[in-house]
């Protein structure tokens, strides 16, 4: 047997047990509740050679079903999408990919000014005056621009709508908790919105794929309160639909997983941040400015630095402490690559094949749109009429990946999502699949 992951013999263990006052390895977890410790190791295995534990994780390996080889109508916050070849080549040169926050301008010139078009593009694509040089994902940045709100109103209660992504929800509420900071679960509507609420937190379009921020209304209510408007949105839809900046937003985050990353088991991602102007020093992460050196040469540095994690963590902003630099490098190249046009024509992709979808599935007999008279940009709620685990099954022996469950108590619903990558003889696929599961089914 090999001991190659064994570095210590049975002495070594006796001598390091001894030297910190306990008997035996099991000494060290007895403050641990049993309920908490984990299984007992005694129940795998056999130890393996190096040859052995190779082997077994291809036979693993094996069993995943190839990428790519599902036509995918799955969406609810990641999505599928096609990136050109030119990004992964740039983000994966050596410079760029060990590079970490450029603390030292004079040796980070390079990675500081790929930070501030980052900030540039993003800020233009939400119609913001700012944006920082990106947070962990979409989640943590409707947390963190949640909690920027309360810093600025001094209030300590924290409205979101119900229909922003639930596991958004629950990060807004980890992050809420330990800082004493309520959070209420409204109505689509802001039903319920007071003046003693910091923010009222929306997305659009919303989990449910609908466009939740139409005009100015929404926003005239919050600041009627004195409140702030949060706005998580998709960036792809953007090229589309007004942004956040152009309907009063205050603060506006968003997931850039859809600009050029792919899904990678749900990360790394970066997290989008935009605000006004006037509220920037209250924002968290780290900010690339532009200046000038003593030679008149454009130079940037990293800016308004005490919002960051290195001064005394009472008085920071944020605990922000990694860098998504090279994921936000990733999407600066995407935005540039396509450009204005290129995304304008992607995200008409996304809409032309969802709503051509939304007519094939809901003229099947027992399926019907749930929200009918809502615009929508890329995905949409099916209403089915049986379970969507029992949909999914058939669709998967089709080889097809069909849309996320997000039934309710008495409704039976399905989240389908189309993106550029799908295809018009895919959705015909789908629309025939689902026709002939229910077709079984009955």
């Amino acid at each position: 047997m090999s001991r190659a992951y064994i570095p210590m013999t049975a002495s070594d263990r006796e001598e390091m047990l001894a030297a910190v006052g306990v008997r035996s390895i099991d000494d060290l977890f007895t403050d641990v509740p049993a309920s908490a410790r984990a299984v007992d190791l005694g129940s795998f295995s056999r130890p393996l050679s190096e040859l052995e534990l190779v082997r077994h994780m291809q036979g693993l390996a094996a069993e995943n079903t190839p990428a790519g080889s599902l036509a995918c109508f799955r969406g609810g916050g990641a999505y599928r999408r096609y990136t050109p070849a030119v990004v992964d080549d740039i983000v994966r040169r050596g410079e760029f990919l060990t590079s970490y926050t450029a603390y030292q301008p004079e040796a980070s010139q390079g990675t500081l000014m790929a930070a501030f078009e980052f900030q540039s593009e993003i800020a233009a694509l939400y119609g913001m005056d700012v944006a920082n040089a990106g947070v962990y994902d979409g989640a943590s940045a409707l947390a963190e621009a949640c909690l920027m709100a309360c810093r600025i109103t001094h209030r300590e209660r924290i409205a979101v709508s119900q229909a922003v992504n639930p596991r958004y929800v629950d990060v807004l509420k980890t992050y809420a908790l330990p800082q004493g900071l309520h959070v209420d679960v409204l109505p689509e509507d802001g039903d319920g919105l007071m003046s003693h609420h910091a923010c009222f937190a929306v997305q659009t379009p919303d989990f449910y794929g609908r466009i939740a921020l139409k005009g100015p209304a929404t926003s005239d209510t919050v600041h009627g309160l004195g409140a702030l408007l949060v706005v998580s949105a998709d960036p792809m839809s953007l090229a589309l639909f007004r942004p956040p900046g152009e309907l009063g937003a205050d603060i506006a985050v968003g997931e850039g997983q859809s600009l050029g990353l792919p899904l990678s088991f749900g990360g790394p991602y970066v997290g989008l941040f935009t605000t006004k102007s006037e509220f920037v020093r209250q924002m968290p992460g780290r900010i690339v400015g532009q200046t000038t050196d003593r030679d008149g040469r454009r130079a940037f540095v990293l800016t308004l630095q005490a919002r960051e994690q290195h001064i005394r963590r009472e008085r920071a902003s944020s605990n922000i402490c990694t860098s998504e630099q090279l994921l936000a490098l990733a999407v600066t190249v995407y935005l540039s690559t396509l450009g204005p046009e290129g995304l304008l024509r992607t995200a008409r992709l996304c809409y032309d094949h969802a709503h051509y979808a939304a007519e094939r599935l809901s003229a099947i007999r027992g399926f019907a749109l749930a929200y009918p008279d809502e615009p929508f940009f890329q995905e949409f709620v099916l209403r089915c009429p049986r379970p969507v685990e029992q949909i999914n099954a058939r669709l998967r022996e089709a080889g097809i990946l069909g849309g996320l469950d997000v039934s309710t108590e008495t409704e039976h619903y399905m989240l389908v999502c189309c993106t550029e990558t799908n295809t018009r003889d895919e959705i015909d696929s789908l629309a025939a699949a689902v026709s002939a599961a229910q077709g079984r089914a009955a």
